[in-house]
């Protein structure tokens, strides 16, 4: 502020120790540069555009009560479509030219993983949107991130299959990163839950009709229940699919799902389909007492008043994303990247849109089955699963 009023002439013949207290003073005025890549366009878009609205939406809340430190938050972004490629092209950009603080973004694995190293090397705190375990297992020193892993996801889906005794499944996954890690979990865990794999199938990238797949399922002997590892408009077309096919299996898909454009993309053959997702997405069923409804209610009429359009747990992803930085940033008193990493790995009991996250040095998510409900479509839309 006192160098905007300061002239030239006056700045010029200021004493060296007034001028490096006006520069001072500058530099705390500086934003808190947020960056972030985001699907915000292309197949990955239900991932991205409600990330993306979410994190502007928020930025210019916390703008509007006076910032982080007493400085305004800047968000930078840019669209990496699908591309692993593009994530690389724009982290690298972040870092060595916009020179964000942190980084939070990245709506799918293949695009984190592709950045991974690239972080870590330049000792950037990055919070990932997207939802692989492999992201944070092994864990990654710079890097940690919000959504529940897929394991969780399978375990969730254990669970529920052993309640209604079900035991014989069939797999379809799909050929991208989050779909592979997918697969991986539901096929490693499931051995050591009483869970047997009587059919397990794949479908290429881009592909629009997935009946071959389904109609082996279908036929596996003694199948009970099928369950889906994908995301984006693959989901829609393998509920399409197993409609066609009358398949009467109990049908599961991943948190992957989780979105209303799911169901409608899928219109009508969603009903029945099982999944687990964070209670945003039936906050209106959560008890009064649950810790997390009053945050999840808030987030969501935000969003919808704003937006004009259904809350998704992806928007979700990006608003604990952020909250978890902000508040590594006021814990560690500035936005120096190791003490922000360093704060964001003591996160604790931190209520959110997803879950209530407990971060350490050997867990850089935070979350447990528990932060998990299973829910389950019901007249075009989502309830809680009986």
């Amino acid at each position: 502020m006192l160098k905007s009023i300061l002239s030239r002439t006056a700045r010029a013949v200021l004493p060296l120790a007034a001028t490096a207290l006006i520069a001072g003073a500058a530099s705390a005025a500086d934003p808190i540069k947020i960056g972030t890549f985001l699907s915000v366009t292309g197949p990955a878009s239900f991932l991205g555009d409600p990330e993306l609205k979410t994190l502007q939406m928020y930025v210019e809340k916390i703008n509007a009560n006076g910032g982080v430190l007493g400085r305004k938050l800047e968000l930078v972004h840019y669209d990496a479509q699908h591309q692993a490629k593009s994530a690389v092209t724009f982290t690298k950009r972040l870092i060595e030219q916009d020179k964000v603080d942190i980084i939070v973004g990245g709506s799918t694995s293949g695009q984190t993983m592709a950045v991974v190293k690239l972080v870590e090397k330049a000792g950037m705190p990055f919070i990932s949107l997207a939802g692989a375990a492999v992201i944070v297992d092994p864990v990654k020193k710079w890097v940690f991130k919000t959504p529940h892993t897929d394991r969780l996801a399978a375990r969730k889906i254990f669970s529920d299959m052993k309640k209604r005794g079900l035991s014989k499944l069939g797999v379809l996954s799909g050929a991208g990163g989050f779909d592979k890690s997918c697969r991986k979990s539901v096929t490693s865990i499931a051995p050591s839950v009483g869970i047997e794999i009587v059919a397990d199938e794949t479908h290429g990238k881009g592909d629009t009709d997935m009946t071959p797949q389904l109609t082996k399922i279908k036929n596996a002997p003694g199948v009970q229940a099928m369950v889906y590892c994908g995301f984006g408009a693959a989901t829609s077309i393998e509920a399409r699919n197993y409609k066609q096919l009358g398949m009467k299996i109990a049908h599961y898909h991943s948190h992957g799902s989780g979105s209303m454009k799911f169901i409608k993309g899928a219109d009508g053959a969603a009903e029945g389909v099982r999944l687990p997702a964070a209670a945003l997405l039936v906050v209106d069923a959560l008890p009064d007492d649950n810790k997390q409804k009053a945050v999840a209610g808030a987030y969501r009429t935000a969003y919808e008043t704003r937006f004009k359009d259904s809350v998704s747990t992806f928007g979700g992803h990006a608003y604990d994303g952020l909250m978890i930085a902000v508040q590594a940033m006021e814990r560690a008193g500035s936005t120096d990247k190791a003490k922000v990493r360093d704060e964001i790995e003591k996160t604790k009991n931190y209520i959110g849109a997803d879950g209530i996250y407990t971060m350490s040095p050997t867990d850089h998510m935070g979350l447990d089955e528990d932060s998990f409900v299973m829910v389950e479509v019901k007249n075009g839309t989502w309830a809680m699963a009986d």
